[in-house]
Protein backbone atom coordinates (compact mmCIF):
# COMPACT_ATOMS: atom_id res chain seq x y z
CA UNK A 1 0.00 0.00 0.00
CA UNK A 2 1.04 3.70 -1.13
CA UNK A 3 2.39 5.83 1.86
CA UNK A 4 0.37 8.58 2.26
CA UNK A 5 2.20 12.15 0.79
CA UNK A 6 3.28 14.60 3.17
CA UNK A 7 4.45 18.26 2.10
CA UNK A 8 6.67 19.59 4.95
CA UNK A 9 9.34 22.68 4.94
CA UNK A 10 11.36 23.22 7.66
CA UNK A 11 13.21 26.21 8.71
CA UNK A 12 16.80 24.83 10.09
CA UNK A 13 20.55 25.56 10.44
CA UNK A 14 23.33 23.05 10.77
CA UNK A 15 24.45 24.55 14.57
CA UNK A 16 21.55 24.52 15.82
CA UNK A 17 21.48 21.04 18.02
CA UNK A 18 17.50 21.05 18.73
CA UNK A 19 17.80 21.22 14.28
CA UNK A 20 19.64 17.89 14.73
CA UNK A 21 17.21 16.25 16.95
CA UNK A 22 14.06 17.65 15.05
CA UNK A 23 16.29 15.95 11.65
CA UNK A 24 16.72 12.25 13.13
CA UNK A 25 12.56 12.79 14.37
CA UNK A 26 11.46 13.52 10.53
CA UNK A 27 13.11 10.86 8.85
CA UNK A 28 11.51 8.76 11.51
CA UNK A 29 8.46 10.13 9.74
CA UNK A 30 9.42 8.51 6.19
CA UNK A 31 8.24 4.95 8.03
CA UNK A 32 4.69 6.26 7.65
CA UNK A 33 4.24 9.00 4.96
CA UNK A 34 5.97 9.86 1.18
CA UNK A 35 7.91 13.04 2.96
CA UNK A 36 9.12 15.94 1.13
CA UNK A 37 10.61 18.34 2.53
CA UNK A 38 11.62 21.74 1.41
CA UNK A 39 14.64 22.90 3.46
CA UNK A 40 14.45 26.46 3.79
CA UNK A 41 17.84 27.42 6.01
CA UNK A 42 18.39 30.34 8.41
CA UNK A 43 21.28 31.36 9.75
CA UNK A 44 20.77 31.77 13.53
CA UNK A 45 24.33 33.43 14.89
CA UNK A 46 25.08 35.43 11.94
CA UNK A 47 28.24 38.03 13.92
CA UNK A 48 29.31 34.58 15.04
CA UNK A 49 32.95 34.15 13.06
CA UNK A 50 34.11 31.46 10.82
CA UNK A 51 36.64 30.55 13.39
CA UNK A 52 34.71 29.93 15.96
CA UNK A 53 34.21 31.12 19.41
CA UNK A 54 33.10 29.88 22.91
CA UNK A 55 29.59 28.79 23.60
CA UNK A 56 29.82 31.69 26.70
CA UNK A 57 30.25 33.99 24.36
CA UNK A 58 26.57 33.30 23.01
CA UNK A 59 25.42 35.44 26.32
CA UNK A 60 23.81 32.44 28.22
CA UNK A 61 23.57 32.17 32.04
CA UNK A 62 25.89 29.02 33.43
CA UNK A 63 22.35 27.49 35.07
CA UNK A 64 20.63 28.10 31.78
CA UNK A 65 22.60 26.72 29.45
CA UNK A 66 23.86 23.67 31.52
CA UNK A 67 19.73 23.06 31.73
CA UNK A 68 19.71 23.29 28.32
CA UNK A 69 22.47 21.28 27.41
CA UNK A 70 21.16 18.26 29.93
CA UNK A 71 18.03 18.51 27.88
CA UNK A 72 19.94 18.23 24.32
CA UNK A 73 21.86 14.86 25.83
CA UNK A 74 18.17 13.49 26.83
CA UNK A 75 16.64 13.96 23.52
CA UNK A 76 19.63 13.00 21.50
CA UNK A 77 20.22 9.92 23.65
CA UNK A 78 16.35 8.90 22.46
CA UNK A 79 17.14 9.21 19.17
CA UNK A 80 20.39 7.72 18.92
CA UNK A 81 22.53 11.10 18.94
CA UNK A 82 25.90 11.00 20.65
CA UNK A 83 26.65 14.41 21.11
CA UNK A 84 30.32 15.64 22.58
CA UNK A 85 30.72 18.29 25.04
CA UNK A 86 29.23 21.28 23.26
CA UNK A 87 32.27 23.96 23.68
CA UNK A 88 32.52 26.63 20.83
CA UNK A 89 30.26 27.62 18.19
CA UNK A 90 30.92 28.76 14.81
CA UNK A 91 29.48 30.58 11.50
CA UNK A 92 26.87 28.16 10.05
CA UNK A 93 26.69 30.78 6.51
CA UNK A 94 29.26 28.78 4.32
CA UNK A 95 27.49 25.43 5.79
CA UNK A 96 24.05 26.42 4.18
CA UNK A 97 25.31 28.21 0.68
CA UNK A 98 26.76 25.07 0.34
CA UNK A 99 23.19 22.93 1.12
CA UNK A 100 21.30 25.27 -0.84
CA UNK A 101 23.88 24.61 -3.72
CA UNK A 102 23.71 20.68 -3.31
CA UNK A 103 20.43 20.64 -3.88
CA UNK A 104 21.05 20.97 -7.29
CA UNK A 105 22.77 17.37 -7.36
CA UNK A 106 20.05 15.59 -6.49
CA UNK A 107 18.02 14.26 -3.43
CA UNK A 108 20.88 11.53 -2.61
CA UNK A 109 24.25 13.71 -2.37
CA UNK A 110 21.91 16.55 -0.97
CA UNK A 111 21.01 14.20 2.12
CA UNK A 112 24.92 12.65 2.32
CA UNK A 113 25.91 16.63 2.89
CA UNK A 114 22.97 17.46 4.69
CA UNK A 115 23.46 14.55 7.34
CA UNK A 116 27.22 14.87 7.37
CA UNK A 117 27.23 18.41 8.63
CA UNK A 118 25.38 17.41 11.58
CA UNK A 119 27.89 14.92 12.71
CA UNK A 120 30.67 16.73 11.96
CA UNK A 121 29.92 19.65 13.80
CA UNK A 122 28.05 18.18 17.12
CA UNK A 123 29.31 14.51 17.08
CA UNK A 124 33.04 15.08 15.72
CA UNK A 125 33.30 18.36 16.83
CA UNK A 126 34.60 19.93 13.63
CA UNK A 127 34.43 23.89 12.80
CA UNK A 128 31.88 23.61 9.78
CA UNK A 129 32.94 27.39 9.70
CA UNK A 130 35.69 26.48 8.25
CA UNK A 131 35.81 26.67 4.29
CA UNK A 132 38.60 23.60 3.94
CA UNK A 133 36.54 21.55 6.36
CA UNK A 134 33.64 22.40 4.23
CA UNK A 135 36.01 21.10 1.15
CA UNK A 136 36.83 17.89 2.88
CA UNK A 137 33.06 17.19 4.30
CA UNK A 138 31.44 18.14 0.73
CA UNK A 139 34.54 15.78 -1.32
CA UNK A 140 33.13 12.95 1.24
CA UNK A 141 29.52 13.04 0.28
CA UNK A 142 29.98 13.44 -3.81
CA UNK A 143 29.82 16.96 -3.88
CA UNK A 144 31.84 18.16 -6.76
CA UNK A 145 34.32 20.94 -6.10
CA UNK A 146 32.90 23.39 -8.81
CA UNK A 147 29.66 23.70 -6.84
CA UNK A 148 31.27 24.24 -3.50
CA UNK A 149 33.05 27.06 -5.23
CA UNK A 150 29.75 28.06 -7.24
CA UNK A 151 27.68 27.96 -4.08
CA UNK A 152 30.15 30.53 -2.19
CA UNK A 153 30.84 32.70 -4.96
CA UNK A 154 27.59 33.30 -6.94
CA UNK A 155 24.94 35.85 -5.78
CA UNK A 156 22.04 33.47 -6.40
CA UNK A 157 22.51 31.28 -3.62
CA UNK A 158 23.02 34.57 -0.93
CA UNK A 159 19.62 35.73 -2.29
CA UNK A 160 17.50 32.55 -1.55
CA UNK A 161 19.10 32.56 1.71
CA UNK A 162 17.65 35.70 2.14
CA UNK A 163 14.14 34.66 0.40
CA UNK A 164 14.35 32.16 2.99
CA UNK A 165 14.66 34.90 5.48
CA UNK A 166 11.50 37.14 4.24
CA UNK A 167 9.89 33.82 4.53
CA UNK A 168 10.66 33.15 7.86
CA UNK A 169 9.53 36.97 9.14
CA UNK A 170 6.41 36.58 7.17
CA UNK A 171 5.84 32.93 8.61
CA UNK A 172 6.76 34.52 12.42
CA UNK A 173 9.14 32.23 12.73
CA UNK A 174 11.40 32.99 15.49
CA UNK A 175 13.29 29.35 16.36
CA UNK A 176 14.86 26.66 14.94
CA UNK A 177 13.97 23.60 14.22
CA UNK A 178 10.41 25.33 12.78
CA UNK A 179 8.54 22.71 10.46
CA UNK A 180 5.56 23.12 8.62
CA UNK A 181 3.04 20.29 7.47
CA UNK A 182 0.76 23.41 5.73
CA UNK A 183 0.14 26.55 7.45
CA UNK A 184 -2.38 24.93 9.95
CA UNK A 185 0.05 22.34 11.00
CA UNK A 186 2.82 23.50 12.96
CA UNK A 187 5.92 22.72 15.20
CA UNK A 188 8.00 25.04 17.11
CA UNK A 189 11.23 23.20 18.35
CA UNK A 190 12.21 19.37 18.93
CA UNK A 191 9.09 18.24 20.17
CA UNK A 192 8.83 14.67 21.17
CA UNK A 193 7.95 12.08 17.98
CA UNK A 194 4.30 11.60 19.20
CA UNK A 195 3.69 15.50 18.52
CA UNK A 196 5.93 14.79 15.22
CA UNK A 197 3.63 12.01 14.89
CA UNK A 198 0.18 13.41 15.30
CA UNK A 199 1.33 17.19 13.31
CA UNK A 200 2.29 14.94 10.34
CA UNK A 201 -0.88 12.97 10.21
CA UNK A 202 -3.29 16.20 10.58
CA UNK A 203 -1.29 17.69 7.90
CA UNK A 204 -1.61 14.76 5.43
CA UNK A 205 -4.78 13.99 6.17
CA UNK A 206 -5.52 18.15 5.13
CA UNK A 207 -3.02 18.25 1.98
CA UNK A 208 -4.94 15.22 0.73
CA UNK A 209 -8.65 16.92 1.02
CA UNK A 210 -7.04 19.81 -0.88
CA UNK A 211 -5.50 17.47 -3.58
CA UNK A 212 -9.29 15.88 -3.62
CA UNK A 213 -11.07 19.23 -3.56
CA UNK A 214 -9.07 20.90 -6.75
CA UNK A 215 -9.21 17.81 -8.72
CA UNK A 216 -12.90 17.36 -8.04
CA UNK A 217 -13.65 21.20 -9.32
CA UNK A 218 -15.52 21.28 -12.36
CA UNK A 219 -13.62 22.52 -15.55
CA UNK A 220 -15.89 26.51 -15.74
CA UNK A 221 -14.06 27.00 -18.99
Amino acid sequence: MDKPVLLATVFTDYICPFCYVGDVRLERLREYFDLKINWCFLEIHPDTPASGMPVQELGYADAQWRQMMDNLLAMGAAEGISFREHDFTTSSHRALLLAEAAKEAGADVFYRLHRRLFTAYFTAGRNIGDAEVLRELAAECGVAAATVERAWREERYEQQLQRYLVGAHELEVRATPTIFFGRENRLDGALPFEAFLQAARAGAAAQQAEREGVASKPDER
